[in-house]
């Protein structure tokens, strides 16, 4: 399926022919092309944030999003062998691509790189109340993040908001290099000089992806970019709030494997509340186009 086509006939409106179809090389993905043209929003952002760690340039992008890739790759194959990948028709597949579909267009302003995302969702049934979006645009949930949650439409579009905001923010990249500093400088060092492998590195590098730990600064900053993007992608801004109090009650001992790397808690929920009022003009803007 090809999200450009479909977000063009979306801007042509309704009536538009449908866009054709076609699969992810022979498997069951969805491959979701970036189209920041065809917002036609400002491009500043309302929420406040600062700029991206300098220290991430430790870690090459195009090496932590091809290691990235790969991850993602061997992660639904063994989904996939399990019985445990979603098809497309799959109901939840289908509204998580739309949710994309209304997201991406907004992404790049935050992180150029985005443009050339090769974009894609997938869906786990697993019971795990978990979610991520990896550098470079792979976007996975587990189905219990969605049907035990009870995730409505604005919910979960605030879920993938901030997972998005990971990405484009890049605090992978930066939790990496703050965590593996001296090794990596060295073998990038022995790499310039001709003594290293890059491909070495960036599997070592996809392997840590699934368990960082963020800081409370990049939760925060995903938080209110997503809250952003979600908004400007006609998600009610509100179901930020609601959110984060479904994952608090979801909270306690044993609790969601979503809140050992994303903690939940009241200083989380006011500083969404402190921050709905800046992007609802632009939810606004959003539902009247």
């Amino acid at each position: 399926m090809c999200l450009l086509c479909d977000l063009r006939q979306h801007a042509d409106g309704p009536d538009a022919p449908a866009a054709g179809s076609h699969r992810w090389s022979s498997r069951r993905g969805f491959l979701l092309a970036a189209a920041a043209s065809v917002a036609a929003t400002p491009v500043l952002g309302q929420v406040d944030v600062g700029p991206p760690s300098r220290l991430r340039r430790l870690v090459p992008a195009d090496v932590l999003e091809d290691a990235a890739s790969q991850e993602f790759l061997q992660m639904m194959r063994q989904a996939r062998s399990q019985g445990a990948l979603l098809p497309e028709s799959d109901p939840q597949v289908r509204r998580l691509h739309a949710i994309a579909r209304r997201l991406i267009p907004h992404a790049a302003p935050w992180n150029p790189r985005a443009r050339d995302w090769k974009w894609q969702v997938q869906v786990i049934r697993s019971d795990q109340i978990n979610a991520f979006c990896m550098p470079g645009g792979k976007i996975g949930f587990f189905t219990g993040i969605l049907e035990r949650l009870e995730l409505d439409d604005d919910e979960a579009a605030m879920i993938m908001g901030h997972e998005m905001a990971h990405a484009l923010r890049e605090h992978a990249r930066e939790r990496l290099a703050k965590s593996s500093a001296t090794d990596i400088g060295l073998r990038l060092g022995a790499t310039l000089l001709g003594l290293g492998d890059l491909g070495n590195m960036a599997a070592g590098l996809g392997s840590q992806l699934l368990t960082l730990k963020y800081s409370r600064d990049d939760e925060t900053d995903a938080d209110l970019v997503g809250l952003e993007l979600a908004a400007r992608g006609a998600y009610r801004p509100q179901a930020s709030v609601s959110l984060w109090q479904k994952m608090a009650r979801a909270g306690g001992s044993g609790g969601p494997a979503f809140l050992s790397t994303h903690p939940s808690g009241p200083n989380r929920i006011r500083e969404l509340e402190a921050n709905v009022p800046k992007v609802q003009g632009l939810y606004e803007a959003a539902r009247r186009g």
